[in-house]
């Protein structure tokens, strides 16, 4: 049974940061690209950052240079360091694998985290 189980998500003023984490089992860790998505209420869920298997790693263009993804395999934890945090990150945040290049199916999702980021 896959589990991913996310962490860190808090109330926040603007300008702090939080680490969020996402422990996986059931699955090869190692072989799935990780990533981090967010929901913010009435609006859909968008890729935020995510890293392969190789570690090569992607961005949303608003959260460039002030997010980090990273991973730790002998964990099976994928973490997203968020600093200098906006009013506009407040959402929950899912945590996402996939290994659907090897066949459909193998995408799984958390429960979510809600960040929520106070002006």
């Amino acid at each position: 049974q896959v589990q991913l189980v996310e962490s860190g998500g808090a109330l926040v003023q603007a300008g702090g940061s939080l680490r969020l984490s996402c422990a996986a089992s059931g699955i090869i860790f190692r072989d799935y690209t990780m990533g981090w998505y967010r929901q913010a209420p009435g609006k859909q869920r968008e890729l935020v950052a995510s890293i392969t298997s190789r570690r090569s790693t992607n961005y949303a263009d608003s959260v460039k240079g002030r997010f980090t993804i990273s991973r730790d395999n002998a964990k099976n934890t994928v973490y997203l360091q968020m600093n200098s945090l906006k009013p506009e990150d407040t959402a929950v945040y899912y945590c996402n694998a996939d290994l659907t290049r090897v066949g459909p199916g193998n995408n799984y999702w958390g429960q979510g985290t809600q960040v929520t980021v106070s002006s």
